[in-house]
């Protein structure tokens, strides 16, 4: 049996090539950090969420900060850790971690910034490639969250 067109072989090849591309280019690590204080903005596309981009698409609420900000904290790392981060960065206030995607293991970025005063942690989610990510993000964040209030309720 012969192959009529080469197409057939041809663009799924295509496409796996340029989802490996995709793969390695979210390897590379962007330069994040706190800029003025805060954490950077949202691109426009809807790969990202961010606690400090007020009344724009990619805007999610910050995290509630509930007793002892040094408890919190050490709770929050738990927490990217057992969710499958790896912890990057830690400075005074603010926190860097990864994530990889489960399929293609591409690499996404998390960063908490907390305000202690405000008895907030700001987060923001983004990936490093593309343009969509089907809310995988944002869904990250409503978890990291969920599992966060938990944690605080559950604290003495």
């Amino acid at each position: 049996m012969f192959i009529k067109s080469p197409f057939v072989l041809i663009v799924p090849l295509g496409i796996l090539l340029l989802v490996a591309a995709m793969s390695c280019a979210s390897r590379r690590r962007p330069k994040l950090r706190l800029s003025e204080g805060r954490l950077s903005p949202c691109p426009d596309s809807p790969n990202c969420v961010c606690s400090e981009d007020k009344g724009k698409p990619s805007w999610i609420e910050p995290l509630a900060l509930q007793g002892d900000p040094d408890k919190a904290w050490e709770k929050l790392k738990d927490i990217v850790e057992k969710m499958g981060g790896t912890i990057e960065r830690e400075d005074d206030g603010y926190l860097r971690a990864t994530f990889r995607t489960k399929l293609f293991r591409f690499v996404d970025d998390v960063e908490f910034r907390m305000d202690a005063d405000k008895r907030m942690i700001h987060v923001r989610s983004a990936s490093r490639v593309g343009y969509s990510d089907l809310g995988v993000n944002r869904k990250r964040v409503e978890a990291l969250r969920s599992r966060f209030n938990e944690a605080m309720n559950s604290l003495p």
